[in-house]
C-alpha cells in the first residue's frame, strides 16, 4: 500500500488494516479506511461483507473453508420469551459483527502460520537427520506471529533461511497466483530475551 502511494508509510498503513479489521468508523484509522476502501474496493469489501454477514447471524469462512462460530443460544429464543430489547440485540449484532470481520482475516493467518510451521519443521529435521535432539533445530514455541527455534549456533544462519522459504512456500500453498509476500524480521540470539534488543535482529 505505500508503494502504491495508498498512504504515507507503515504505520499509516497498519491503522487502516487495524481499522478495517475491528470496524472503525471514526478517527485517524476511521479516514484511512474509508480511503483505502476506495481504493481497494475488493479486499476492504471483503471484509465489510463479513461483517454484514455477522450482523444477519450468519457463518462466515476463511480461505480454507473453516467456518466461524454461531450465535447459538443468543439468536435463539424460545416462543414465550419476552420480546427481546431492541438496542440490546442491535448491539449483539454489531458485536458479532465484528467478530466476523475479524475471523475472516485472523483465521486465514493462521491457516497460513500452520503450513508455515509445518514445512519449516520438516526443513529443521532435514538440516542434521541424526544425535540428539538439543543438537538438532527444532521448534520450541509459537505464539501469534512468532516461531522460536532451538538450534546450534553453527546452524543458526542455515535455520533463518529455511524460516524464510518456508514463509514463501505457506504463502504460495494458500494464495496462489496472488504473489503475496510476508516479509520476516529474524533474530539470531542466545537467549530469547535478548530478541528485541537492538542490534539483534535481522531483516530477512
Amino acid at each position: 500500500m505505500v508503494d502504491d502511494g495508498a498512504v504515507s508509510g507503515r504505520n499509516a498503513a497498519k491503522l487502516g488494516l487495524l481499522g478495517a479489521m475491528y470496524g472503525a468508523t471514526s478517527g485517524e484509522s476511521g479516514r484511512l479506511v474509508a480511503g483505502l476502501t476506495r481504493r481497494y474496493p475488493d479486499a476492504f469489501g471483503l471484509v465489510e461483507e463479513a461483517a454484514r454477514a455477522g450482523e444477519r447471524g450468519q457463518v462466515v469462512r476463511t480461505l480454507l473453508g473453516r467456518g466461524s462460530p454461531d450465535l447459538g443460544d443468543a439468536w435463539d429464543r424460545d416462543p414465550g420469551d419476552p420480546p427481546a430489547d431492541p438496542d440490546s440485540q442491535a448491539r449483539l449484532r454489531r458485536a458479532y459483527g465484528r467478530f466476523t470481520r475479524n475471523f475472516i482475516v485472523q483465521g486465514t493467518g493462521a491457516e497460513w502460520a500452520l503450513c508455515w510451521i509445518a514445512d519449516l519443521r520438516n526443513r529443521l529435521w532435514r538440516l542434521r537427520e541424526t544425535g540428539p535432539l538439543v543438537s538438532r533445530p527444532h521448534l520450541v514455541f509459537f505464539l501469534h506471529d512468532e516461531v522460536v527455534v532451538h538450534a546450534p549456533a553453527a546452524l543458526a544462519d542455515a535455520v533463518a533461511a529455511q524460516a524464510t522459504e518456508a514463509a514463501a512456500t505457506a504463502a504460495g500453498l494458500l494464495f496462489r497466483d496472488l504473489s503475496i509476500d510476508f516479509p520476516l524480521n529474524i533474530s539470531i540470539v542466545r537467549s530469547y530475551a535478548d530478541a528485541g534488543k537492538p542490534g539483534a535482529a535481522v531483516e530477512s
